[in-house]
């Protein structure tokens, strides 16, 4: 079951949720909708999901939300109940969802640095050894983008498999995405390029445009539907052939740039119960 915030029901959202849940319906796909929601970013706030099927719920206090106590959703006080989940555990560390980004088989799991920032009082050895214990997963580091408010992985990279995944494709041959490479390759990942574009495109409320980033798509069993941009029509044409090949999935493009304007895609606004 799909899980995304009643919160997509409002007009600033609901032309690209409406695209994406008639998507959804062509497949027979279920979701719901959940609410007291506080925004409707579900993938950072609500449990990870383990390999073995357990959940861990982590501090939602990321820094960049540090002034805006209004839209920190708690979920143990505002979404526990409504949910009902069994075999949880929770952590004090501080963790977004969308900065976890597993292999398909829960082995692996890459979290991007600022994990050590959110959390300055645990030793960094420490804290992946923690990581490691409450994911079930071996944790590897990746260099976070600096510009980048949320510092999020699933930004960054996805996995196609336990040893391949899909990274922005840049014109800097040693900038952000060649550290993320190398990070990668010692232990043992390979990086396919996957096309990506950047925009000068922003929020009113001045949050930098995920517009371009085609690897925050949402991955079911059988089909991935992949978020489209008008501003790239034509990149749009190379990203669906090639996500095909690489998944062997059905490959569904939704327009979602009512979404992507305030910061966030696909990956970002669901959740897998």
């Amino acid at each position: 079951m799909l899980c995304f915030s009643s919160q997509l029901n409002n007009p600033t959202y609901k032309p690209a949720a409406d695209r994406l849940f008639a998507a959804l319906d062509l497949f027979n796909i279920k979701y719901k909708l959940l609410d007291n929601t506080k925004d409707i970013w579900l993938r950072d706030f609500m449990p990870v999901k383990t390999r073995s099927g357990r959940y861990v719920s982590f501090r939602y206090e990321p820094s960049y939300l540090d002034g805006s106590p209004e839209l920190k959703t708690d979920f143990k006080s505002d979404m526990s109940a409504e949910l009902g989940l069994s075999d949880i555990e929770y952590s004090d560390i501080k963790l977004d969802g969308g900065n976890a980004v597993f292999s398909p088989a829960r082995q692996s799991v890459i979290i991007s640095d600022r994990v050590f920032a959110e959390n300055p009082d645990i030793n960094e050895t420490d804290l992946i050894c923690e990581l490691e214990r409450l994911l079930e997963a071996k944790v590897i580091i990746i260099p976070s983008l600096k510009n980048d408010m949320t510092g999020h992985a699933d930004g960054m990279v996805r996995f196609i498999d336990e040893k391949n995944v899909l990274g922005n494709r840049t014109n800097f041959k040693n900038g952000h995405e060649t550290k993320i490479k190398n990070a990668l390759k010692k232990e043992g990942i390979e990086v396919i390029d996957f096309p990506y574009f950047e925009t000068d495109n922003g929020s009113p409320d001045g949050v930098p445009s995920a517009e371009g980033c085609y690897l925050n798509y949402l991955e079911t069993e059988i089909v991935v539907f992949l978020p489209v941009f008008k501003a790239n029509r034509e990149m749009n044409l190379e990203a669906i052939p090639l996500l095909r090949q690489l998944t062997g999935k059905r490959i569904v493009p939704v327009c979602v740039d009512e979404i992507a304007l305030h910061g966030g895609l696909l990956n970002c606004i669901s959740w897998e119960d």
